[in-house]
């Protein structure tokens, strides 16, 4: 599933995200969502999130 709708993400689902640092390569980082940081209902970019490692990124894929 696509991660740019923010309705199809919820804490404790498994995504892969995009972190900043890794935008240029695009290197996707595997987590348990633990928060939602984007409040509005679709973002082009992907929703950004705070996975439960720490890790704060945009959803590319929802797993």
């Amino acid at each position: 599933m696509d991660g740019k709708i923010r309705s199809f993400i919820k804490p404790g689902i498994r995504a892969s995200i995009v972190q900043k640092k890794d935008q240029h390569t695009g290197k996707l980082t595997e987590g348990i969502v633990k928060e939602i940081l984007t409040n509005s209902p679709i973002h082009p970019h992907g929703i950004k999130v705070r996975l439960e490692s720490g890790e704060v990124g945009r959803v590319k894929h929802i797993l």
